[in-house]
């Protein structure tokens, strides 16, 4: 899973990318402090991992991750190049879900690039940008198959009345993923085009630590204005969350969590937000060897699954073994689960589910 975080200048991007990562982007108080985009590799907190860990002693263990990247900046005219418009939106194409970064906080010390507190203007600024930039992709798809679809072809036809659904839509300031599209016309003809307003997008308040745990009226405002987008809201006191980060000890960065109210760091929270927002879940192999995290979209059949770990497995799947987790933790080893008859044989229709410990055989 790849994200982007994305929003205008100096509203805690990089700051929340370090929180992230534990990287160390630049972030300094003027507009453009990011240029190249940053990219972090994060694991994907998981206790299920952790006792799967300790029950099985494994060689090594290998958490599912998650490619975090720090997106430059966005302003006004973006889509016609202004800034670093053409950089930031080739950037945020090739991610699969957008971490969309609201300043929800005042603070005269930290310059905004609009001079005044707004998340919800901030909000429209982005998106006014990437809905100009997928209206031009529309339109150049939309001049070719207007000409097919003259010549009495049917699928051309088909296709047109979907890009104009979309070409209104855009028209009228909605992201591709707020249209009112069938499921047949977004598989067949819009998800090919790949648009970034099409993209999941999950909106993180950045908040100042008093707003930490309960938001306050700039969060609100941003829940109504969001609230007819299939979108994810987080409440995030960034500055806060990276404070903790420098703490060393597991215990010190505990207890400023608790005196803050909160149960755990917000970056869990995040990781757990968009896997949620992108449709995912996790399933684990565990031997000996190596006990492993492995990330797949809800729904996928036991091939497919196999397939996240080598196209061979998924070629010559014969079946998955499967044990439950809670079984596995019950049991306490797998041969255990076996005695107690709870091992499940599986074929190729099994759909997977979430915390699924599978062993798969496969013949190539």
């Amino acid at each position: 899973m790849k994200a982007g975080i994305v929003g205008l200048p100096n509203v805690g991007k990089s700051t929340l990318f370090n929180c992230l990562s534990n990287a160390r982007a630049q972030s300094a108080n003027f507009p453009f402090c990011t240029i190249e985009p940053n990219i972090g590799v994060i694991n994907v907190p998981d206790s299920r991992l952790e006792k799967l860990e300790a029950l099985v002693n494994p060689e090594r263990v290998l958490p599912a991750t998650v490619e975090i990247v720090d997106i430059a900046g966005l302003v006004k005219g973006a889509s016609n190049g202004e800034g670093l418009g053409n950089r930031f939106l080739a950037n945020i194409r090739e991610t699969d879900a957008i971490l969309h970064v609201l300043r929800c906080f005042d603070n005269d010390n930290i310059i905004h690039v609009d001079l005044t507190i707004d998340p919800i203007r901030d909000k429209e600024t982005v998106d006014i940008e990437l809905q100009l930039k997928d209206l031009e992709s529309v339109e150049k798809r939309l001049d070719k198959v207007k000409r097919a679809a003259k010549t009495g072809n049917k699928d051309a036809q088909k296709e047109e009345v979907a890009l104009l659904k979309v070409k209104n839509g855009l028209e009228a300031s909605m992201s591709v993923r707020a249209i009112d599209l069938t499921k047949a016309e977004r598989k067949e003809y819009i998800n090919t085009l790949e648009l970034i307003t099409d993209k999941p997008v999950m909106y993180v308040c950045n908040v100042d630590e008093a707003s930490a745990t309960s938001g306050n009226e700039y969060v609100d405002k941003v829940k109504a204005a969001v609230a007819n987008e299939d979108a994810e809201v987080l409440v995030l006191a960034v500055a806060t969350e990276a404070e903790i980060n420098e703490l060393e000890e597991y215990e010190e960065r505990q207890l400023f969590l608790e005196d803050l109210g909160l149960s755990e760091p917000g970056s869990s929270k995040l990781i757990r937000k968009a896997y949620h927002l992108l449709n995912l879940q996790t399933y684990y192999t565990a031997g000996v060897k190596e006990v492993r995290a492995w990330t797949i979209p809800i729904g996928s059949t036991a091939p497919q699954a196999a397939g996240v770990i080598h196209t061979d497995f998924e070629k010559g799947f014969i079946r998955a073994e499967v044990i439950k987790y809670d079984d596995f933790i019950f049991y306490g080893s797998e041969s255990k689960v076996r005695e107690a008859g709870k091992l499940g044989i599986e074929g190729k229709d099994y759909i997977v589910q979430d915390g699924d410990v599978i062993h798969f055989r496969f013949n190539v």
